[in-house]
């Protein structure tokens, strides 16, 4: 009868042992386990802490006396193996509640030992109120301290995977949580542009992210726990998670000779076995192949473990048969709202080895856009440009990361390429994705690159460019809400008209929102002689992630105690709160109608306003402060953003130290143009300053007249000359056209009724909203009577005017546009 001893009772070790089991229901099995409990779900530990995971219970797959009944395994708990004797085949152990001392000999012993904590000899690092997460013992000790201290400020140390699920499950307690890393990014795992996504959620979330920082020494005080950067600033918090990194338990394997891997790790073969043949190793202490760099490194995860538990179990009983092909680090975490899912080599793994690669980066929904709840992720693909081999895949979002990172992750394991993401054949239903999922668009994206068919440059490499146009490609619109200093705004649908603008001679760079447009206005270029043409991957929505300030400090006050800097004392349960959705509006029309709807509040009563424009996150916060109202709380959840604000009287608008107007509380805007798309940019951006509490004129002159026509006029006298303007040129707002693609008129057709679909305010909406809410428009004298308009053809809120009376509005503004 054979006898086998496992040494580490959690996910390989409680595997390994129930496996072996099945393999020969004769053999002595012996499970030896240092800490109490074995087979418990550790990746689970954080969400008990917070309260999602309910009943502790529910944290332990089985039991020792169940494991002992089920599988007639000798499970020991509480006993360390203190070293191994190879040649006599014999483990010392320690009782560690009876302090007894015994050896116990072996046919095959398996050893999974685990990894421990990193915790470097920082002064100060003994604190009682410095905790790490790594078991059911250090769970239940952070449980009991928060429930004890009444913990109203925690630093996570480190902003790993571990360090990330902590920091959620402590704010979700409705403690302040800071997060402090040396490193420029959390989740070293995957490349900073991907990462830049998580931090701006975590600022969303209210989370203290200080980021390129160490810890250079802890002290207690009377108040906490007081630790000191390496920038020379200190933070309070009641209580610290550690978590910058674990390394493995190699102790007993280093002291009975056995051989250990370039990176720490027990040394093992593809059949997991260890330089000695009667000792097998798997799980976080082992060393194992990641077929991408064909190289030998560490990757401790659970998924890995369970299945080198199995092939080690396989392997002892029936022989040297099962091979470990490796693992490639296909990893995911939950972080609040976001899913970052990983897969295969990142940026930094593929530069350390000196592997060439490209990379492609898709904006994606993550089902059809025309069904309900649709949300964007960033699916970002590295391969092989010469052949198309995939060397790793990364992807954040809301909904459906995990599913997609799931299928690369197959198609890394067996070689595939991106060739093969282009015919990936995927289930489709609206609910769940689109006719073309977001796996086939980094395919064709990524065989694009390759075929050549475009050229594209990611925002790291901007920096180091020499002598290139950038060429915004975006609308008007969306140009005015941000754009890369020094790019050139040429819309889309301008672009083969104003070709002659752009010089032949230089390296053009091109970028959209999201990457889409600017590939086709590559081809266009491409296909017009230009040669040096490239296109931005991700687009203005992963430079501008990319670009800012990716930390965010000081947001608490670490002096107090004071939970949350948004909170009103003010608000009671009895407080009136009333409800608006501005859901599916683009900007600005959620900042416009919260100004409509608070305006008809009582002061003290609340507005509870929820949206899906992104940019809302930001705006209702610099509503606030503008306007002197009170942001109470202000919450995103899977792509909804809700915010609650008190409505403030005037006095307390006054003490809010708001500009008046002499101090750029005004704005002016001169509309030359009839043309419909910046008529429309011109509301767009009137009615976003007036819902900011701005005082807004609008100087129409020339063909801007066109666009304050009423579209049902009185008949008035004209002369010849203004007889034949009135035929010439639009009769209202109704008749503007585009100012490029217009195709007979077809153009603002369409994009009526894009605006529509996307429930964006008509023209004449965002017009009848400005005049309700105090737009002062004036209608230049001289222009009317150059051509003829009279004031009955103007809108009634239209007052005539001179140069003088605006030049006199802009003496007052802080702002002048000209459209």
């Amino acid at each position: 009868m054979a006898k086998y001893i496992i040494i580490g009772g959690v996910a390989g070790g409680a595997t390994a042992a129930a496996r072996l089991r099945r393999n020969d229901e004769k053999a002595e099995i012996i499970l030896i386990e240092k800490n109490s409990y074995i087979s418990y779900a550790n990746c689970g530990l954080p969400y008990y802490i917070g309260g999602v995971i309910q009943g502790r219970d529910n944290l332990f797959v089985t039991s020792p006396d169940d494991f002992k009944i089920k599988f007639k395994i000798d499970v020991r708990v509480s006993q360390e193996a203190l070293s191994i004797d190879k040649e006599k085949k014999s483990v010392t152990i320690k009782n560690l509640k009876t302090g007894e001392t015994y050896n116990e000999n072996y046919d095959k012993l398996i050893l999974s030992p685990g990894a421990s904590p990193v915790r470097p000899p920082i002064p100060g690092i003994d604190s009682d109120r410095i905790l790490s997460l790594r078991n059911v013992d250090d769970t239940d000790k952070i449980y009991n301290f928060i429930k004890k201290n009444s913990v109203k400020k925690a630093t996570v140390i480190g902003a790993g995977f571990i360090g990330l699920e902590m920091a959620e499950n402590l704010a979700e307690l409705g403690i302040n949580v800071s997060i402090v890393e040396m490193a420029p990014q959390v989740m070293n795992v995957i490349d900073f542009d991907m990462a830049a996504i998580v931090h701006e959620h975590l600022k969303i979330k209210n989370v203290e992210l200080y980021l390129k920082k160490g810890v250079t020494s802890f002290k207690d005080s009377t108040n906490g726990l007081d630790i000191s950067l390496s920038t020379g600033e200190t933070i309070k918090a009641d209580m610290v998670i550690l978590s910058i990194g674990v390394k493995p338990d190699t102790i007993l394997a280093k002291n009975c000779g056995l051989a250990l891997g370039v990176s720490g790790g027990i040394s093992v073969n593809e059949y997991m076995a260890t330089d000695n043949p009667d000792i097998y190793a798997v799980g976080d202490a082992v060393e194992i192949t990641n077929p991408v760099i064909n190289k030998k490194m560490m990757i401790p995860l659970a998924g890995p473990a369970n299945k080198q538990a199995r092939i080690a179990a396989d392997n002892i009983v029936f022989g040297n048969k099962s091979v470990y092909k490796g693992a490639i680090g296909t990893a995911v975490a939950k972080v609040f709202d976001l899913t970052i899912a990983t897969a295969g080599a990142s940026e930094k793994l593929l530069d350390r080895e000196k592997i060439e690669y490209e990379s492609t980066l898709v904006h994606s929904n993550s089902h059809a856009g025309y069904y309900p709840g649709a949300t964007r992720m960033a699916l970002k693909v590295h391969f092989d440009k010469s052949n198309g081999k995939i060397f790793g895949a990364q992807c954040v979002g809301y909904e459906g990361v995990e599913k997609r990172i799931d299928v690369i992750s197959a198609y890394i394991q067996n070689g595939g390429t991106v060739f093969d993401l282009e015919e990936f054949e995927h289930s489709y239903a609206p609910p769940y994705s689109s006719a073309k999922d977001p796996v086939n668009m980094a395919g064709f994206t990524a065989a694009n690159i390759i075929n050549g068919t475009v050229k594209v440059i990611h925002s790291k490499n901007l920096a180091n460019l020499k002598d290139y146009l950038m060429i915004d490609v975006r609308t008007s619109l969306e140009a005015a809400n941000g754009m890369i200093k020094g790019a050139v705004n040429i819309p889309f649908e301008e672009i083969r008209e104003r070709l002659g603008e752009i010089p032949m001679d230089k390296k053009i760079v091109i970028y959209c929102a999201v990457g889409a447009r600017g590939y086709f206005v590559s081809r266009i270029l491409l296909q017009n002689g230009y040669k040096d043409v490239y296109n931005l991957a991700g687009g203005y929505t992963t430079y501008r992630t990319f670009v800012a300030d990716q930390s965010n400090e000081n947001i608490f006050d670490h002096g107090s105690n004071i939970p949350n800097k948004m909170t009103y004392s003010a608000v009671t349960d009895d407080s009136k709160v009333i409800s608006v959705n501005a859901c599916g509006l683009s900007c600005p029309g959620p900042i416009v109608k919260l100004r409509e709807e608070i305006e008809l509040l009582e002061n003290g009563d609340c507005l509870k306003i929820e949206a899906t424009d992104p940019g809302f996150y930001r705006d209702v916060e610099s509503w606030c402060n503008v306007t002197g109202h009170c942001l109470v709380k202000r919450e995103s959840d899977k792509g909804k953003i809700v915010a609650l604000i008190q409505k403030k009287g005037e006095e307390n608008v006054n003490n809010n130290n708001i500009a008046d107007s002499k101090l750029g509380n005004s704005k002016t805007i001169v509309v030359f143009s009839d043309d419909f798309d910046r008529a429309l940019a011109s509301f767009v951006i009137a009615n976003g300053a007036l819902a900011m509490g701005k005082k807004v004129t609008m100087f129409f002159t020339f063909w801007g007249l066109n666009v304050i026509k009423k579209p049902k006029k009185p008949s008035v006298k004209k002369g010849f000359m203004g007889k034949m303007f009135g035929i010439m040129l639009p009769s209202s707002s109704k008749k503007l056209k585009l100012s490029k693609l217009n195709m007979m008129g077809m153009g603002p057709v369409m994009m009526r009724g894009i605006m529509k679909s996307q429930k964006i305010e008509s023209l004449e909406g965002m017009i009848d909203t400005a005049v309700k809410n105090g737009v002062n428009i004036v209608a230049c004298q001289m222009s009317m009577d150059v051509m003829g308009v009279k004031k009955g053809e103007l809108i009634d809120a239209a007052v005539i005017g001179g140069v003088a009376a605006y030049l006199e509005k802009t003496d007052e503004a802080g702002m002048n546009l000209f459209i």
